[in-house]
């Protein structure tokens, strides 16, 4: 319980100082589905976690399953939010390229 506490309250301290980007920038479009798909996480973890109350030593196949989704969804927008401070720079660099291209498929110098 307190590690979960602590998570929520790194949440919503981090969403408090979110830096906010230009209008029509892929920053702002990669940091909507960032943030949003961290909700939908919270989301999930919570209705697995209120499935599993009942029955803490034998949770349902419901509540495996919504907290292996979150877990899932979790690792999209780890990568999401990677994207956004490593290669474009939001939250780093006062003159951040908030329109650099994905790191999916893009070809680095020299290859």
């Amino acid at each position: 319980q307190l590690q979960a506490r602590a998570a929520r309250r790194a949440g919503v301290a981090a969403a408090h100082r979110t830096p906010v980007d230009p209008a029509g920038t892929r920053a702002k479009r990669v940091g909507a589905i960032h943030g949003l798909g961290n909700v939908v996480v919270v989301g999930l973890f919570a209705v697995s976690w209120l499935l599993r109350r009942p029955s803490p030593m034998a949770p349902s196949g419901l509540a495996h399953a919504l907290a292996y989704l979150g877990f899932l969804i979790a690792g999209v927008t780890a990568w999401l939010g990677g994207e956004m401070v490593v290669r474009m720079g939001v939250g780093v660099y006062p003159n951040a390229n908030v329109d650099t291209p994905s790191s999916i498929g893009s070809r680095t110098a020299g290859m």
